[in-house]
């Protein structure tokens, strides 16, 4: 019996610490996800693609506003999952922005797991996960809190990366099938930015004398011959069905943004590194160095190897980065799992310190100045983060843009009565139509018009300045309806142009 309270002990204090990371981790990816409306851009973009892939069933060929979609030409594996919620939980901004979540949660649970299994020490991986999860450039929109491809994107490159590790180091053939499997996957999510480690995979592979091996192993070609197989064969049935994809390919992923800024993002080189210090990363940066410097000069073997591993992920997937032409804050999303190792390491050589002092260990019955350490370090960049998730809002410079969006996510709570009214809108409206078109679902009649082209007794909704200066110029008309800066115009007639 007495056995059996000491096993059972034993097992409740074991759970006890996954389920606190468990709890730790719940609110900064999964809180509150559906608080803040569709961003324009990428998510706006995969939620149209995928609500039209819900109604038309077309699982090749992606479609926006009724239409092949040849501006958005990545391969649609997140567009499929979000389908899958849409069916689930009906078409809302928390299916578009679930697969990120779970994909946030399986990213920490893959460095857990590696710990666990590789490292045999279960803290090593509780505080990555906790430097990751309190990383403001992964815990933001654009990444884990949107329905954006990066998050899922993130998943793949980080479990293709530390399979291939674990491979060069076990020299088991199924993590070299499971490194080519997640590879594929993230090419099938984000196309070629999928493959932007493998610069890193490659120096690896030299410096560990791993790369002629591998050239001489008949499943290196396996693996690589059935990765060419899944990924060519979707963009030859895309091309197939939707002739011309692969020139639109070309042009936005192989060679267009990379070799020329497009959509204005032209930035510095040195973008990326200052975004870090002042923005992305400011809870954890500084510990960088001291992360590399303790990975490679303690002794400890596996951690020296995995030092440089994560080493050459950050700097090679970063000058590829920072080189390109078009830049966006959330192209970086990638590297913090890697970066949230280094840091670990650091922080796990001081906490394993304070396990192992013999002073401390001998003045207190329970030694715990190394929990002690851990929550002085992390509390701050965790109550930041809660705070940031918790209630989600707007960034000053956003909060005028997306005023319409909560808006209309109000008239789709029944908030505002807007049938049979338009919406005039100057500029890419993708966060608008999602809404739109939830709107016209619900039996709403609601649609966009040219505010150049009014007519007599149409309702109007306004948001931009520029478009109410020329409504105020050019029509006779009744402001009819305010909502902060959001303006309901009845239109009477064109003013005369004397």
């Amino acid at each position: 019996m007495q056995r059996v309270m000491q096993n059972m002990n034993a097992y409740i204090q074991k759970s006890l610490k996954y389920l606190i990371i468990l709890g730790l981790m719940y609110m900064p990816i999964f809180g509150h996800l559906d608080t803040l409306p569709i961003r324009i851009w990428d998510e706006s973009r995969l939620a149209i693609n995928s609500y039209e892939m819900l109604q038309n069933r077309d699982y090749i060929v992606t479609h926006y506003d009724g239409k092949p979609d040849m501006w958005n030409t990545k391969p649609p594996l997140l567009i499929w999952i979000q389908v899958l919620f849409m069916k689930m939980f009906g078409v809302n901004e928390f299916s578009v922005r679930l697969p990120s979540a779970i994909a946030a949660f399986l990213t920490c649970i893959t460095i857990l797991f590696f710990s666990v299994r590789y490292l045999t020490n279960f803290w090593f991986g509780f505080i990555a996960v906790f430097v990751l999860m309190t990383s403001h450039g992964y815990i933001n929109i654009h990444a884990t809190r949107t329905g954006d491809y990066d998050a899922l994107l993130t998943l793949f490159t980080t479990l293709s990366g530390l399979l291939f590790f674990v491979y060069c180091e076990k020299q088991n053939y199924k993590y070299l099938y499971l490194f080519f499997l997640f590879t594929a996957l993230a090419v099938l999510t984000k196309s070629i930015t999928g493959l932007l480690f493998l610069p890193a995979i490659f120096l690896y592979s030299i410096i560990q004398k791993q790369l002629i091996p591998l050239l001489k192993n008949k499943h290196f070609y396996i693996g690589l011959f059935s990765f060419l197989l899944v990924v060519v064969s979707y963009y030859l049935i895309r091309e197939l069905y939707n002739p011309g994809y692969l020139k639109a390919v070309q042009q936005n992923e192989l060679g267009g943004r990379y070799l020329e800024a497009l959509e204005n993002n032209k930035k510095s080189f040195w973008y990326y590194y200052t975004n870090f210090i002042d923005f992305q990363l400011t809870a954890w940066y500084i510990l960088i160095p001291c992360g590399l410097a303790t990975g490679f000069f303690i002794k400890n073997q596996k951690i020296n190897r995995l030092t440089l591993f994560s080493f050459l992920m950050i700097i090679t997937f970063f000058i590829v980065i920072s080189f390109a032409q078009t830049k966006l804050e959330w192209y970086d999303v990638p590297l913090y799992p890697f970066i949230a190792i280094v840091i670990g390491i650091f922080i796990f050589y001081v906490f394993d310190l304070l396990q192992k002092n013999i002073i401390i260990n001998q003045t207190l019955t329970v030694n715990v100045i190394p929990y002690v350490f851990l929550f002085i370090l992390g509390i701050t960049p965790y109550q930041k983060i809660i705070a940031k998730t918790y209630k989600p809002k707007e960034y000053s410079w956003h909060k005028n843009f997306y005023e319409i969006s909560y808006y209309l996510q109000d008239a789709v709570k029944n908030k505002h009565d807007i049938n049979n009214q338009f919406i005039v809108y100057n500029g890419y409206n993708a966060h608008i139509l999602f809404y739109v078109k939830k709107l016209n679902d619900k039996g709403i009649s609601i649609s966009f018009k040219d505010w150049k082209f009014l007519e007599p007794k149409d309702i109007v909704i306004v948001s931009q300045n520029k478009i109410k200066q020329y409504i105020e110029e050019h029509y006779i008309n009744e402001i009819i309806q305010k909502n902060g800066n959001i303006l309901t115009y009845k239109i009477y007639e064109r003013k005369n142009a004397n």
